[in-house]
């Protein structure tokens, strides 16, 4: 895949350029659900878009990407508080390389990041808590804040670094047949 240009990077003379623009989207893994979220073609403000079961995410997230033409998907990799990755971290890095897949099939141009989303899903608890909506009424709309919090997270990080967020999920040049 090619590169996608995020971030500022700097021209010739070393003036820093502006973020390109470019829908990026933010994805977070759940056993049950995904939610998943956009920003703004200046990569300033991710909002939320929706909640997916998690056996359509893969096709509604490809689906989004071409629609909004996506130039990269943030996912979030849980990681526990000492930075290792456990069975959750295993799971969202399983959903990011059946996503590329997808996208490769369905020939959809966009990158794959990871990014950390420690805390993430308790974070969006809390502050759905603050906002006055019941536990049980979180569950549907619990997933898209965090998507929206892993996403923005992302967004000023690429704003304040002028460097691309998180781990890139290298695309798999393995050909089939191909034993040189």
């Amino acid at each position: 895949m090619p590169p996608t240009g995020l971030g500022p990077g700097a021209d010739a003379d070393g003036a820093t350029q502006p973020p390109a623009r470019f829908v990026r989207l933010g994805v977070d893994v759940g056993d049950v659900r995904v939610g998943l979220a956009r920003s703004d073609l200046d990569g300033l403000l991710a909002t939320p878009v929706e909640t997916l079961p998690r056996e359509e995410a893969v096709a509604a997230v490809v689906s989004s990407a071409r629609e909004l033409e996506a130039r990269a998907i943030m996912v979030g990799l849980p990681r526990s508080l000492s930075g290792q990755e456990g069975p959750a971290a295993a799971k969202a890095r399983a959903f990011a390389t059946d996503l590329q897949a997808a996208l490769l099939s369905q020939d959809v141009e966009a990158e794959i990041r990871f990014v950390d989303e420690r805390l993430t899903t308790v974070t969006a608890h809390q502050a759905l808590h603050r906002s006055g909506r019941k536990g049980r009424r979180h569950r549907t709309v619990v997933d898209q804040v965090a998507a929206v919090m892993i996403l923005q997270q992302a967004l000023d990080l690429e704003r304040s670094t002028g460097r691309a967020p998180g781990e890139l999920l290298e695309a798999d040049t393995d050909v089939e047949g191909d034993d040189a």
